[in-house]
């Protein structure tokens, strides 16, 4: 049996950031003016978790002004919006938790 096989398996274990993707063509059920945040999104039912990363993409058309405020914009989606007379607002991203709680430290 190869080495390889034998050495057992532990250390560094990447745990990668689930970013939800929303198009601002599906922004336009929000009505004129109002502020479409993550807890916005996950109240309609757009994304899962309003904890999560939130990314706006420029796919589709958005007619009326809205305050969007999400973690990451496509330069289309940021033109979009402000080009339909809204607000774009970057947040910072959640605090990343590894799979030994945050910052990397075994709890207890």
């Amino acid at each position: 049996m190869p080495l390889v096989y034998r050495i057992p398996k532990r250390g560094f274990t990447h745990v990668s950031p689930v970013v939800e993707i929303v198009n601002i063509g599906r922004l336009a059920r929000f009505a004129a003016g109002a502020v479409v945040d993550p807890a916005a999104l996950a109240a309609c039912g757009m994304i899962p978790d309003p904890a999560g990363v939130v990314k706006i993409l420029g796919a589709g058309t958005l007619t009326h002004p809205l305050v969007v405020k999400a973690h990451g914009f496509s330069r289309s989606a940021a033109a979009h919006i402000v080009q339909a007379g809204g607000e774009v607002h970057r947040i910072a991203p959640p605090p990343s938790r590894g799979p030994k709680g945050p910052g990397g430290v075994t709890e207890g």
